[in-house]
């Protein structure tokens, strides 16, 4: 069910309850439909999946973007929803949403399940400062998209069943998020389509993804559990975001960290496919909440 809440649009999963959602966040150029996968292998959970503030059905909401401004938004999410600490979940730059949660707004927050995402990311070589890094680039197919228009909702799939990260993981869920975020193109005749993600979201919440001060500040205050999931694989289904044992080295930001391999899953497919979506809802389970219920 999608509705909007203190104005993003957020589509709720699972049973009517009094007890406290879950939520959930996804990545920089995607949407609450993301988390389709793992709500189904939750069906006990209620869960909130927000479309960020430039995504979605949240697109035409206005700027100035990124992270501490989304961290206000979902704040505004949970009050709405009565409050109180519980589990929240992150994917790519929503887990670093997630933790600029945390340290904003402590007492929403019980516990952090971090899918791929969440703690800095290395400069490119090219790249002097995080102002140097081209997103786009680091994002590619994701961010090409972005200036594309589609005749249709076909052609819109067809670029998405291209993508690097499908080619063997094509599912009913990732068709459901690719067309949950077709929006027409105003005024164009014929009707033509293209994404909802505006591209300035994505460039302003992309150059905070590799840890100003005011984020390392963050990570070091949390007190909640962290669980972190690692993608052997990255966004092109090639090089992973996090190498082998970079994720260790962020224990003495959070000395409570626990890292979680995920095997034979890709940046996306650790959420799309079951058998890493799977290992999200297992961390989901076990991270201590207010939930109650399986």
């Amino acid at each position: 069910m999608e509705r909007a809440v203190t104005g993003l649009a957020v589509t709720t999963f699972g049973p009517a309850s009094d007890a406290p959602a879950m939520l959930a966040v996804h990545g920089i150029t995607a949407n609450g439909r993301s988390w389709d996968t793992v709500a189904a292998l939750l069906p006990g959970r209620r869960i909130l999946a927000p479309d960020l503030r430039g995504r979605g059905r949240s697109n035409a909401l206005p700027g100035p973007y990124g992270l501490r401004r989304h961290a206000t938004d979902l704040a505004a999410v949970l009050d709405a929803d009565g409050g109180g600490a519980r589990t929240v979940l992150g994917h790519s730059m929503g887990a670093f949403a997630a933790v600029a949660l945390a340290a904003a707004r402590p007492d929403l927050v019980a516990s952090l399940v971090l899918v791929d995402g969440g703690f800095p990311l290395v400069l490119p070589a090219d790249a002097a400062s995080p102002g140097d890094v081209d997103v786009s680039r680091l994002l590619g197919p994701a961010a090409a998209r972005l200036e594309l228009e589609f005749a249709d909702a076909d052609a819109y799939l067809d670029h998405w069943r291209a993508h690097p990260a499908f080619a063997r993981d094509w599912s009913s869920a990732v068709e459901t998020y690719a067309l949950y975020d077709l929006v027409p193109v105003p005024g164009s005749a014929p009707p033509r389509l293209r994404s909802s993600v505006v591209a300035a979201a994505m460039l302003q919440d992309g150059a905070e993804l590799y840890g100003p001060d005011w984020y390392l500040d963050g990570l070091r205050a949390i007190d909640a559990p962290v669980t972190v999931l690692r993608a052997p694989r990255g966004l092109t289904d090639a090089e992973p975001l996090y190498a082998p044992g970079a994720l260790e080295g962020f224990r003495g930001l959070v000395p409570q960290l626990r890292v979680v391999e995920v095997d034979d899953v890709n940046h996306y497919t650790i959420l799309f496919a079951e058998r890493g979506a799977a290992r999200v809802a297992e961390a989901a389970r076990a991270a201590p909440s207010t939930q109650q219920g399986s």
